[in-house]
């Protein structure tokens, strides 16, 4: 096992590469870049000065024309001196050729260095930290809710397998797995926070206007009342998988000798069910912590974030995307693919410590 560990760490470097590689090249093919963001409100900013002047009767010219040969690089650059092009280019670094940009990023990102963003003049690690909370907040609450919701319910469907129960449940499964969670978040602002029916729940944030002066109770209070709708959304997105993972793992277990020799000892149900086989049907389960932690971060809660307006990684990566803000939008690629990778490989290792006989070494070898 520990060959499958340095095996997988040494993976990480090169699959690292490859994600920052691969949307690297991605981001320079898609149009709209900074420098053309940048070029479309000096733009505007300029239109609407020479609308304002034209109205009073002055005649202003906000740029020099291009001449002859120079079409400039940039669509609607070409009411813009070249030199001032230039200046926009080399304050974003797009002086310098594609590979040596990418190369520059990944040695800086090495040191965990993600420079500053473009629009906002605050580092790339103070923002990500600003926002953690709100996502960590909102996976958090979100496992927990679904693990607590999940077990009982998978173990019902299971003791019960076959009945009116199980095929009841198993569609409500189905539904739970088959729709998004940011439907669920639409359809339950269209029914609980304003949208068309009742109006209990605060649309926007984790905390009220004022709420920093309230008493602790008052706050805590407050802030469950805001996580209330967004964790409901990612909880019933989220958990049908775990539903049906600790139903067949029950199954699983309750088919083996062992059951039917503690039941011919004169057990009951329930002591055979929690005495032996729940220990033996949750390592899994279990073990599967860490990646359904990953799923929740960094899958589902990035539409919710951006539906509920929290301000947490998500929100943030989305702007970044929007306004073309590449440190804040690499600086996140790479910081989250790296977490991910490292708690998929922490799964991996908890399955083979709660149950030695999954042996991943023997089956990469």
């Amino acid at each position: 096992m520990f060959a499958y560990a340095a095996r997988r760490l040494m993976l990480i470097p090169l699959t690292l590469l490859g994600i920052m590689l691969i949307n690297f090249i991605v981001a320079q093919l898609a149009p709209g870049g900074p420098v053309e963001q940048m070029i479309a409100r000096i733009e505007g900013q300029a239109g609407n000065t020479t609308q304002r002047l034209s109205g009073g009767g002055a005649d202003v010219t906000t740029a020099p024309k291009p001449q002859a040969g120079q079409s400039g690089a940039y669509r609607g650059a070409q009411g813009l001196d070249p030199k001032f092009i230039a200046e926009i280019e080399r304050q974003f670094g797009f002086d310098k050729p594609a590979h040596e940009r990418f190369f520059t990023m990944i040695g800086n990102y090495l040191r965990f260095d993600f420079g500053k963003s473009f629009y906002r003049d605050v580092s790339v690690v103070d923002l990500i930290l600003e926002k953690m909370p709100v996502s960590i907040s909102l996976g958090l609450w979100s496992t927990v809710i679904i693990y607590l919701v999940s077990i009982p319910l998978g173990i019902a469907k299971a003791r019960r397998d076959g009945s009116s129960f199980d095929i009841v449940t198993s569609w409500m499964v189905i539904v739970g797995y088959a729709v998004p969670g940011f439907l669920f978040a639409i359809l339950l602002i269209i029914v609980f926070a304003g949208g068309s029916y009742l109006n209990w729940f605060p649309l926007r944030g984790l905390t009220s206007v004022g709420a920093e002066d309230w008493p602790f109770w008052q706050r805590a209070l407050d802030y469950l009342w805001h996580l209330a709708l967004p964790v409901t959304a990612l909880v019933i997105g989220g958990f049908a998988s775990l539903v049906m993972l600790t139903k067949n793992s029950f199954l699983e277990e309750i088919g083996k000798q062992y059951v039917i020799t503690a039941r011919a000892k004169g057990l009951t149900e329930n002591q055979v069910l929690y005495r032996h086989v729940f220990r033996n049907a949750m390592l899994l389960v279990i073990a599967g912590f860490p990646s359904a932690l990953v799923g929740i971060l960094f899958a589902g809660s990035v539409l919710v974030e951006i539906i509920f307006s929290l301000d947490g990684i998500g929100l943030l990566g989305f702007e970044a995307v929007t306004n073309r803000d590449y440190p804040v939008m690499f600086g996140t690629l790479y910081m989250f693919s790296l977490l991910g990778l490292v708690l998929n490989l922490i799964s991996d290792l908890t399955y083979h410590y709660v149950d030695p006989r999954i042996d991943f070494s023997s089956r990469n070898s």
